[in-house]
């Protein structure tokens, strides 16, 4: 790996704690205006200060991503389909290199689909990003996304898509938490970053997630909706981060969460007035 490569994975993955926060706000790409992403700019700003890198579109980090703010870029380049459409899995690469270069990106990251219908295209088009990528020394982040059929996420599933995209040369990969997942880190050779997935019920559950992940081997996470959703969006990744960063416990990082929410609580209400 030479040395841009490793540059740039140091940037998403800090070098002293071996971890990393990666703030999720790619989900318009085939949701629309998700809740509380309705305007991204809006809802992005506050968190940069927190998340050691941003996961987004090409057309949201030109709109809504101050450029003079020195934040490491996880470009997602796949696409093709919508949340209406007939399936999650057709998907393609729909942003070049040089297009990522231009924007000055720290890493790719595209949706491989093992077991849905366009499960070839997909990995082939992971093929071809990690090529381009080794060309320029951009690392690619593979996403083993489910699509619609949740029921997927287990180890034994995981598992194999995680390998898979580990072979087919991604330098990161991306999945779902699931019972026994230190199988799924333990059989992938490349780190492993946990994914938020939907908002789950209240912010202790996001915690223990979080909390949970990195005992079983994860480097980081790549939480969207279980930050921005919350109520208390600062708040919440400032106390996700208090358990990648500091090693704080689930108890310590929601006490902390409680104590933030009253500042934060207190500042949306002088400012609304």
């Amino acid at each position: 790996m030479d040395w841009g490569m490793k540059n740039r994975l140091a940037r998403i993955i800090k070098p002293d704690t071996g971890r990393g926060v990666m703030l999720a706000v790619d989900h318009g790409y085939f949701l629309g205006p998700t809740e509380r992403l309705e305007v991204p700019r809006k809802t992005i700003h506050p968190l940069l200060p927190y998340a050691d890198s941003l996961m987004l579109t090409r057309g949201v980090l030109r709109t809504s991503v101050d450029a003079n703010f020195p934040i490491p870029i996880v470009l997602r380049v796949s696409g093709g389909s919508s949340i209406i459409g007939k399936d999650l899995s057709n998907e393609k690469i729909t942003t070049s290199i040089k297009e990522a270069i231009r924007l000055n990106v720290t890493a790719l990251a595209l949706s491989v689909f093992v077991g849905a219908q366009y499960e070839h295209e997909s990995l082939v088009s992971l093929a071809k990003l990690v090529d381009e990528g080794e060309e320029y020394g951009i690392p690619v982040l593979a996403v083993t996304a489910v699509g619609k059929e949740l029921e997927k996420r287990d180890a034994r599933y995981l598992s194999l898509a995680c390998r898979i995209a580990a072979e087919f040369g991604a330098h990161l990969v991306k999945t779902y938490f699931c019972e026994n997942f230190e199988k799924v880190v333990n059989s992938c050779p490349v780190p492993v970053i946990i994914a938020g997935g939907p908002k789950l019920a209240n912010e202790i559950d996001a915690l223990q997630l979080t909390y949970d992940a990195l005992q079983a081997g994860a480097v980081g996470v790549d939480m969207g909706r279980n930050i921005w959703q919350s109520d208390y969006p600062v708040s919440m990744i400032k106390s996700v981060r208090a358990i990648v960063h500091e090693n704080a416990s689930v108890k310590e990082a929601h006490e902390l969460f409680n104590k933030l929410k009253n500042t934060e609580k207190s500042t949306k209400t002088a400012t609304s007035v």
